[in-house]
């Protein structure tokens, strides 16, 4: 097929497994379904022979490339969805902030925000589809290429978590350039958040109509925060992003699932699980059993494995699988893991995971 086949997000090639979407709803299904964060990964050698000698952002603005590194894995792994190849980064870069993936380093912003008045810096009004079009465009072609086989999840950092690397200008171990804003500059944090949140709600509702059949909202700095600063910088944003992305589609009639990923927020369960997202995903640091409690049967829940569970060998990985599932059940329930998957995994590890997930549960399922 020609590129210009792909252009429109229409036409797209029927659904064929809807286990993961049944799953985000709370619907019964015949095995629980299984994807990991970052299954587009450096684990992979035909990841890494692609992207070799490659600018990463350069890689994220190529429509082709990103269905390509997206479709990867599913060759590989039955995995039950797939997540468009990106980066949360991307959104900075879309306000006018330079990011640059430094080998050895990580992402890095030359110049980044240090006092209030450097919001100045920042585009005042983000034109979504002319900054992040090359996004829509991805999530577009891997729809017709993926051919149906697994629903494609969208996906955004949350207003907090980019905000804390666009102070600190890269990752960070304190945390304490962003922090020091909140406790110095409340009112010009607000700011930058709400800014954050309302292009965000924008390129999330893109990415639907370009195709996108569920999306992940990742809070990935949330445990450096306290409870209360957590409530007040950024469960605010997360229950607005859902809150006006679903105004909006339900307006176009449509509906897909949202999953909130709040890494290491576990004071937080009772309040994430009342913030209109149909999932909430959970890193390896708390008891399914007890995630179940907390969260009271409101929300579909997703996670928890380590990663470092894969360096075990299969037999072991398996028995952890069995494990995991025992604690959350089979209904409303999607495994992964707490976090994304490191670059020195066993791709054959990854695939004992998946494959014990699938037949661990179809045998639970049968003795419901």
């Amino acid at each position: 097929m020609s590129k210009g086949e792909f252009i429109l997000p229409e036409d797209f090639p029927q659904l064929q497994n809807d286990t993961f979407l049944r799953a985000a709803r709370g619907e019964q299904t015949e095995h629980v379904p299984v994807w990991c964060m970052r299954q587009a990964g450096r684990y992979l050698p035909e990841f890494r022979e692609f992207r070799a000698g490659k600018d990463f952002f350069e890689t994220c603005r190529s429509p082709d490339a990103c269905c390509e590194l997206t479709l990867q894995p599913l060759r590989r792994f039955p995995f039950d969805a797939a997540i468009i190849f990106s980066d949360i980064l991307v959104v900075p870069q879309a306000m006018g902030m330079d990011v640059q993936m430094v080998p050895g380093k990580g992402p890095t912003f030359p110049e980044p925000l240090k006092e209030p008045e450097d919001l100045q810096r920042l585009r005042a009004k983000v034109d979504i589809a002319k900054e992040l079009g090359y996004v829509f465009q991805a999530i577009t072609l891997t729809r017709h290429k993926i051919e149906g086989k697994v629903p494609l999840i969208g996906f955004t950092g949350a207003p907090w978590t980019l905000m804390s690397y666009m102070i600190e200008g890269g990752g960070s171990n304190t945390h304490s350039k962003a922090k020091r804003w909140l406790y110095r500059h409340p009112e010009a944090s607000h700011m930058l958040l709400k800014m954050l949140t309302d292009v965000i709600v924008e390129y999330l509702l893109g990415q639907v109509a370009a195709g996108a059949q569920a999306l992940q909202v990742f809070e990935s700095h949330a445990g450096i925060l306290g409870p209360l600063e957590f409530q007040t910088f950024s469960l605010p944003y997360l229950h607005d992003i859902a809150r006006h992305v679903k105004e909006k589609l339900k307006e176009a009639r449509q509906e897909v699932p949202m999953i909130v990923f709040a890494k290491d927020a576990h004071y937080a369960l009772e309040a994430l699980s009342q913030s209109h997202y149909e999932v909430v995903g959970l890193d390896w640091t708390i008891d399914p059993r007890l995630a179940r409690e907390r969260t009271g049967g409101k929300v579909s829940l997703q996670g928890n494995m380590d990663p470092c569970a894969l360096y075990a060998p299969k037999e072991r990985i398996s028995d952890i699988v069995k494990n995991m599932l025992e604690g959350f059940g089979t209904r409303g329930y999607i495994a992964n893991l707490g976090h994304g998957l490191y670059p020195d995994m066993d791709p054959e590890n990854v695939g004992a995971f998946v494959e014990a997930v699938h037949q661990h549960s179809k045998q639970m399922v049968k003795q419901i």
